[in-house]
């Protein structure tokens, strides 16, 4: 007799924000990863909203990558009951103790500043979590070796294997003894600046695998060719370049380049360039402590802490918005959904002689989307803000597999999973996915509902 498993999409579906799965045996409730919603408001409402289960009743978590959206809503899940082992990379358990932190500050900041300014219609406003949240949570995670088998019980385990996306990005391989499913988590790219390619996986009963470039190909040029381009012609308007970055990742990508273009001469060696993260300052440290999960020699990562000048307090942030002359700016967040680069969105983007460059990703309903789809204005803190200086975008830097390396990887397998499941995609790029796999591979494969359940035993019936 089969053991059923029964699999619930909680999040990464119709969106690329808020990933959890929840995979149910007979008597254990694993949850892999636990990201926030973010973007549009309807989306960001979820998170407000009780899971479809008492977060005590579930085992363990495991977590593909540290990204917020994957690991966000952590803090809360702790905070409403759930007391079981997350499971992660040793890099992933890393950077979680920075991103976590900074996402509950963040939460705090945020209510604090609508409560200040009374842009709240809540009375008052209350962040969604709290920096003790973050670290009680962190107090649950544990580091795993990638590869090892872990057990979970009622004859379920797991292994992880590298997904290449950022430092400690993993696949998320379960095994029930009868069945097998593979979690892709964010896959990564074969011939990436920095971090080493996704592993091949040649065997399993089910896939889950992302979608955020299902639809769309990457630039071919060389990014450092369009980067040279875009601070060239900035600096030649005396003009300054604000590059709203994600801390993990795509930071010290962006840091490399900067360091190879002006060893170069491509840029001038003497443009400053700030590194106005913390999260980001802390997270570009901890590729030093995992030199065998990316591409950089020794000499290579003492460079890349070397690239910019690090901006840690909010007094010397502010002065950056004061300063005249050309420079580089890199602050988080990515999608320019909070952080500071917001406050450099208000000094900077109202003159013609800047520019914003956005290097990923920009999910729907966030102002990075907005700008990069040619808004005039966008709302920040309650004003308008005008958009006059030019944007402009980097795509070939993603750390996401495009849909033709997504069907590079899938080729590798040496029969077809049963069903394929795509997640983690805005709908266009799903569906065009879900078309591309069915055409080019001849595999069965489908995309799921926000909170649909299914039956693995009969998913491919």
């Amino acid at each position: 007799m089969q053991s059923e498993l029964q699999l619930q999409f909680l999040g990464a579906t119709g969106t690329v924000t808020g990933s959890k799965y929840l995979l149910q045996s007979h008597s254990k409730n694993i949850l892999i990863d636990c990201g926030l919603f973010q973007g549009f408001k309807q989306l960001r409402l979820r998170n407000w909203k009780p899971l479809p289960l008492n977060p005590k009743t579930i085992d363990a978590v495991i977590l593909t990558h540290a990204h917020i959206d994957h690991t966000g809503y952590l803090p809360l899940l702790v905070k409403n009951g759930f007391k079981g082992p997350v499971y992660c990379s040793s890099a992933t358990r890393d950077l979680c103790e920075v991103l976590l932190m900074d996402s509950a500050r963040l939460q705090e900041q945020e209510a604090a500043y609508m409560n200040k300014h009374g842009l709240s219609k809540h009375k008052p406003a209350i962040p969604l979590y709290t920096p003790d949240d973050a670290k009680r949570s962190l107090q649950l995670l544990h580091a795993v070796n990638l590869f090892e088998q872990q057990p979970l019980g009622d004859s379920l385990g797991f292994h992880l294997l590298p997904a290449g996306h950022i430092i400690g990005a993993t696949m998320v391989y379960i095994n029930s003894g009868e069945k097998s499913i593979l979690f892709s988590g964010d896959l990564g790219r074969q011939n990436d600046l920095i971090m080493n390619p996704p592993a091949i996986v040649k065997n399993v009963d089910y896939l889950i695998v992302e979608s955020t470039y299902g639809n769309r190909t990457h630039e071919a040029e060389d990014p450092a060719d369009k980067l040279s381009d875009v601070i060239n012609r900035t600096i030649q308007r005396n003009g300054k370049v604000i590059i709203p970055s994600f801390a993990v990742g795509r930071a010290q990508t962006l840091l490399y380049y900067i360091h190879l273009l002006k060893i170069k001469g491509a840029i001038p060696s003497d443009l400053p360039v700030y590194l106005n993260s913390p999260m980001a300052e802390e997270a570009t440290a901890i590729f030093d402590n995992h030199p065998g999960e990316h591409r950089l020699s020794v000499e290579q990562s003492a460079a890349l802490c070397k690239a910019s000048k690090m901006i840690s307090s909010v007094e010397d942030s502010k002065k950056l918005n004061l300063r005249k002359d050309p420079m580089i700016i890199l602050a988080g967040s990515g999608m320019g959904t909070g952080g500071r680069v917001i406050h450099h969105f208000k000094a900077f983007a109202p003159d013609a002689r800047n520019t914003i460059l956005f290097s990923g990703f920009q999910a729907g309903g966030t102002r990075g989307a907005s700008m990069v789809d040619g808004a005039k204005e966008i709302k920040i803190h309650g004003e308008y803000v005008p958009i006059r200086a030019e944007v402009t975008s980097i795509n070939s830097l993603s750390a996401h597999a495009d849909a033709n390396e997504i069907i590079t990887w899938l080729k590798h397998f040496e029969q077809p999973p049963k069903l394929t499941f795509i997640t983690h995609g805005e709908p266009i790029a799903a569906d065009t996915l879900r078309l591309k796999i069915k055409e080019q591979l001849g595999w069965e494969a489908y995309v799921p509902d926000y909170l649909e359940s299914i039956n693995l035993s009969d998913a491919n019936q």
